[in-house]
């Protein structure tokens, strides 16, 4: 099977541990974006501690879950976003206004859409969760 996207199949595998009720799920390939999705994730609290496991191929990942993730997902393909588009996605993307994080990489990062419209920067959006 041809893998398109490393940070889909993450996501994809969080979400299906976190409906079958499991605590924690080990993901892999690793790769920067992944890591840094993940720690946005767990800024938020979607998600608890996690460890990087080097098995000199392409790392894998230990997530230990804690039951407050409803969704999330990869928005494909990565759509261009500018500063004041932010709260049409949201709108698009979200369930309801202050539930949910869009996550976006910046030219400062990779940040939610909170962080992004408190920097008035924007950049080419990551997901989303909830």
């Amino acid at each position: 099977m041809v893998r398109i996207s490393v940070l889909n199949d993450c996501l994809n595998g969080i979400v299906n541990a976190e409906r079958r009720g499991k605590r924690q799920v080990l993901v892999r390939p690793s790769s920067k974006v992944v890591v840094r999705f993940l720690r946005v994730m767990q800024k938020h609290g979607y998600i608890g501690e996690f460890e990087l496991i080097d098995d000199h191929r392409s790392g894998k990942i230990v997530i230990q879950l804690n039951g407050r993730l409803n969704k999330c997902g990869v928005i494909s393909p990565r759509f261009n976003l500018k500063a004041s588009d932010i709260e049409s996605w949201v709108n698009k993307l979200l369930p309801a206004r202050g539930f949910g994080i869009i996550i976006l990489t910046t030219s400062s990062g990779i940040m939610d859409h909170e962080e992004a419209r408190h920097k008035n920067v924007g950049g080419k959006i990551l997901g989303f969760c909830y």
